[in-house]
């Protein structure tokens, strides 16, 4: 089995805006449109049997409705491969409630972003949404480090998810982008310890993909790790603790897939990171 843990689809009406804003912003070619059902034709194409969507609340009114959505979208699921996590903003009035609802209809997790929302993971509106996941057995993948869109954002630097790490560890915490986008050498200096952190391949792995020439004159390698940084970080943090993700649709899923399977690793240890790891975590 094949689980892609960190995916986005847009509505069909807003795709198109949301994905060439995004592409403007991060100066990156987007390798599908954005929609659910660009998503599905990836997943056909990449033998991928399960992606996860991670809907983002840029602002506390919009939770109630994303989480509706991604509920509708879970019913679909068994047919579709395409599951949804719930989101969660710091500043929702009825968050207590809200964490609640959605772990009653089955949703395995919550998607926090903290460059986006402009709060430090630390802070202690995060924090008690950490210790009620870790309450309802939520699941939360969150944004780390910083981020290609948000110049200057250090909302989830290393040393922030330590801090808070430290205040709510038995909640189970997946640390998007190989534990934080260009942070990598404070991410392994300071998280391997905590067990229950996991962390995703997300957008981590080789060259990015430019919009043009000129948007990256530094070497776009040296935006994200190489394949013996990638390597080393993996066997830090344990396989056991790494899971598939490629951002789509700002990775190919066929791609990624072959980067993962072209690593210096045991056939059994990227069977793991490719699926195996997700399926536990997410009861699939």
């Amino acid at each position: 089995m094949i689980v892609d843990i960190h995916t986005h689809v847009f509505p069909d009406k807003i795709a198109a805006a949301a994905v060439n804003k995004l592409a403007a912003a991060s100066h990156t070619h987007p390798f599908s449109d954005g929609t659910a059902q660009a998503l599905r034709a990836s997943m056909r194409a990449a033998g991928v049997d399960y992606s996860v969507a991670l809907p983002v609340a840029t602002a506390p009114r919009q939770v109630p409705h994303i989480n509706d959505a991604a509920l509708r979208m879970n019913e679909h699921a068994a047919e579709t491969g395409v599951l949804s996590f719930g989101c969660m903003h710091p500043d929702f009035p009825d968050w207590h409630a809200e964490l609640g609802r959605i772990a009653r209809a089955g949703i395995k997790g919550v998607k926090l972003h903290p460059p986006y929302q402009e709060v430090d993971f630390d802070d202690p509106r995060y924090l008690r949404i950490l210790e009620r996941c870790g309450e309802l057995d939520l699941i939360v993948l969150i944004h780390a480090g910083l981020d290609v869109g948000l110049p200057g954002h250090r909302e989830a630097t290393p040393e922030k998810i330590a801090r808070a790490l430290r205040t709510a560890e038995p909640v189970t915490l997946i640390l998007a982008h190989m534990g934080g986008w260009q942070c990598w050498a404070r991410a392994s200096a300071l998280l391997p310890a905590f067990d229950n952190v996991y962390l995703d391949t997300s957008f981590s792995l080789g060259p990015m993909t430019p919009l043009t020439k000129s948007d990256y004159p530094r070497p776009a390698s040296r935006q994200r790790l190489t394949e013996t940084e990638f390597t080393d970080m993996i066997r830090l943090f344990r396989p056991d603790h790494i899971l598939f993700g490629t951002d789509s649709p700002w990775e190919d899923q066929t791609a990624e897939i072959g980067k993962i399977r072209a690593l210096p690793l045991a056939d059994e240890e990227k069977a793991a990171i490719l699926g195996g790891n997700a399926r536990r975590l997410l009861g699939l």
